[in-house]
C-alpha cells in the first residue's frame, strides 16, 4: 500500500437516496448529479481487493442511478459507476497484478481506484480486449440469462433490438434457429436488425399495429424481452398469444404504459415479470455463474459477440463531454 497514492480523481454523486422521478436514462447535463473531485483512495479491508481501474462502460443503469431512479439508493460523495475492468493492486488474493472485471451497485468504478469483494473478481483472459473486458458483465450476462428464459422452440420478441443486449439475444436466437422478432423505431434499422439475427421486424412507426398483430398471429412468440417499457410494448404484449410473458429488464422510455385489459393475465395466463442481474447473481449457483462468464469471454474472443464501441472519454473530460458522447452510436466508455 505504500506505493499507492493517498488521493484519486473520481466522479462523485451530489445527492443522496432516490429522486422520485422517472425521466429515463437520457441526460443533457451531468452537473445536477455528479461532480469531479479529488477524494481518498479506498483502504483495503478483509475480503476486499483494491483495483486500479482501466476502463468503464456507461450503461443506462448507471444513468438511472445517478439520477436517483435505480433500485439502489445514491450515497452523496461516493463515486458513481457500476462496471469496469482494472488491475488488482492490493488485497489478500493471488490475483494481485492481474486484470479483472468487476460489477455491482455501489462499487464506484468511475474513479482511478475501486474496492471490490475478492469473491466477485472475474479474471480476464489475456486475449480479451479492454473494451470487452470492461463491459463483459452487465450486458452479456443479462443477455444470456434473458435468453435462457425462453421455452424450447418458442419464438420471442426483442425490444431495443439494436442495443448491446438486443444484438446478443438476436445472435443467440439465430444460432439456435429460433424465430426472433426485433422491435425497432425506423424502417431503415431493419437491415441491421436482420443482420444481427432477427427473422422478422416490427417497426413502431405510422400505422404499424395491424401489421404487427398479423405477424404475431403467424409466428406466435411467447416471450417478450423488453428494455423500453412504453405504450408500444404494452400494445405488442396485448397482441401475443396465451401463456405469453413480458420480461422487462430496463426502462429506456419515460412513458407510462397501460394495459387495455387485465383479462389477459386472468384468462390467457399471461405474465409480466422483471429481471435484475443483481438478483440473478444472488440466486444462481457459483458454478453456473462461472460457466456463463467463460461463455461470455469465449464469445468475445472468437468474435461471435462484439462490443459496438462508441466514444471513449477520459475521466478528466467526462463532465464536459459525456452527454454528447452518449448521443453517438455504440457503447460509450470512460477511460480511467
Amino acid at each position: 500500500m505504500t506505493d499507492l497514492p493517498e488521493t484519486m480523481k473520481a466522479l462523485i454523486l451530489t445527492e443522496n437516496g432516490y429522486s422520485g422521478t422517472a425521466e429515463g436514462p437520457a441526460i443533457d447535463r451531468l452537473e445536477p448529479y455528479l461532480e469531479a473531485a479529488e477524494i481518498a483512495v479506498p483502504q483495503v479491508k478483509d475480503g476486499f481487493a483494491l483495483i486500479r481501474m482501466i476502463m468503464s462502460p456507461v450503461n443506462p443503469s448507471d444513468l438511472h442511478f445517478i439520477k436517483g431512479e435505480y433500485g439502489e439508493p445514491r450515497v452523496k460523495g461516493a463515486p458513481a459507476g457500476f462496471e469496469g475492468v482494472g488491475t488488482v493492486v492490493a488485497g489478500d488474493t493471488p490475483l494481485v497484478g492481474q486484470r479483472v472485471s468487476i460489477a455491482g451497485a455501489g462499487l464506484g468504478v468511475w474513479a482511478e481506484y475501486a474496492l471490490a469483494p475478492i469473491a466477485t473478481l472475474i479474471p480476464c483472459r489475456p486475449d480479451l480486449k479492454d473494451t470487452d473486458a470492461a463491459a463483459q458483465i452487465v450486458n452479456p450476462l443479462t443477455a444470456l440469462a434473458l435468453y435462457d428464459e425462453h421455452r424450447a422452440g418458442d419464438a420471442l420478441i426483442v425490444t431495443a433490438a439494436l442495443s448491446q443486449v438486443g444484438r446478443m439475444i438476436l445472435q443467440l436466437a439465430r444460432e439456435n434457429d429460433l424465430p426472433a422478432i426485433a422491435v425497432i423505431r425506423r424502417e431503415e434499422q431493419a437491415e441491421a436488425a436482420r443482420a444481427a439475427g432477427a427473422s422478422e421486424c416490427i417497426v413502431t412507426a405510422g400505422e404499424w399495429r395491424k401489421n404487427a398483430a398479423r405477424l404475431i398471429s403467424t409466428v406466435k412468440p411467447r416471450l417478450l424481452i423488453d428494455a423500453v417499457g412504453d405504450q408500444a410494448v404494452a400494445d405488442i404484449f396485448g397482441m401475443m398469444p396465451n401463456r405469453a410473458r413480458w420480461l422487462t429488464y430496463g426502462k429506456l422510455s419515460s412513458e407510462t404504459p397501460r394495459l387495455e385489459t387485465l383479462g389477459h393475465l386472468i384468462f390467457m395466463d399471461k405474465r409480466i415479470d422483471g429481471f435484475w442481474l443483481t438478483r440473478w447473481f444472488r440466486d444462481t449457483p457459483p458454478d453456473a455463474i462461472a460457466n456463463a462468464i467463460g461463455t461470455v469471454q469465449e464469445r468475445f474472443v472468437t468474435g461471435k459477440w462484439q462490443t459496438e464501441t462508441g466514444a471513449i472519454v477520459p475521466l478528466d473530460q467526462v463532465m464536459a463531454k459525456l452527454p454528447d458522447a452518449l448521443r453517438q452510436p455504440g457503447k460509450c466508455f470512460i477511460r480511467l
